[in-house]
């Protein structure tokens, strides 16, 4: 008989459970969470009065490994602030697109699911960051977005893994959807073929845990930020080109 046979014999279940417990690391119930230990967000506001939201500097992440796709005819969703910011002087017509009237910014009001009024192939690249969780049926949005590129046009898209709900757009359009990187793939592929489609994932567990709280990237270092595991997609980013 050796010592565990031994142990086994002189110790209950619950001992045993017990003992299991403390043997974990850290001990169970003595995890150090620090400022984290709240049941309410530090910030509700996704960290903008803190820095750069998380999400956000994964979009800029994205979007600046595929600037060469931001060129001459550009639809960017809301404002236009990254076809200025990604697509300098190879951009020769810039239009915004939104959902409603009373937005300064937009040049075409329509819904992304249904946009008839906007004609076939009319852009080099579509931008579209953190729209279609808003969307209800986004493969029709998916579709429209196929419809209104160029041959050879791409289209820049990111969706949300780990996220909070968005309230305010929740309130005012629902806020449906949260995404993995199969269903984003599998979404632009059936459109655009998989040949057509590339995906890729940002985030780990602790900038998971960051984008909840409403952290900054500001508040994280840079290699805390570039870890990547597959099991706590943060942001989603798909290139998506319609073939010539």
């Amino acid at each position: 008989m050796d010592l565990r046979d031994l142990a086994r014999r002189r110790t209950t279940p619950e001992q045993r459970a017990r003992l299991k417990r403390l043997a974990q690391w850290p001990p169970v119930g003595r995890v150090r969470l620090g400022s984290l230990k709240r049941t309410r967000p530090i910030s509700r506001n996704y960290g903008w009065e803190r820095g750069t939201p998380i999400d956000r500097f994964y979009i800029d992440r994205f979007l600046t490994q595929h600037t060469d796709d931001i060129r001459g005819r550009v639809l960017e969703i809301g404002d236009d602030e990254y076809t200025r910011r990604y697509g300098g002087d190879r951009v020769t017509h810039s239009d915004v697109l939104h959902a409603a009237e009373g937005n300064p910014s937009a040049t075409i009001v329509a819904d992304l699911a249904d946009a008839p009024q906007i004609a076939d192939a009319s852009f080099d690249c579509v931008i579209c960051t953190q729209t279609l969780l808003l969307i209800y049926d986004v493969p029709k949005a998916v579709a429209t977005i196929h419809r209104i590129l160029e041959p050879g046009g791409t289209a820049l898209i990111t969706v949300p893994g780990v996220s909070r709900i968005c309230r305010e757009e929740a309130d005012e359009w629902g806020d449906y959807w949260r995404f993995t990187s199969d269903s984003a793939t599998r979404l632009f592929a059936d459109e655009f073929g998989a040949q057509n489609t590339t995906t890729t994932a940002y985030g780990n567990v602790l900038t998971a845990t960051a984008m909840l709280h409403g952290l900054a990237a500001e508040d994280l270092k840079p290699k805390q930020l570039d870890d990547r595991d597959r099991d706590f997609e943060v942001l989603i980013g798909v290139r998506a080109r319609r073939p010539a």
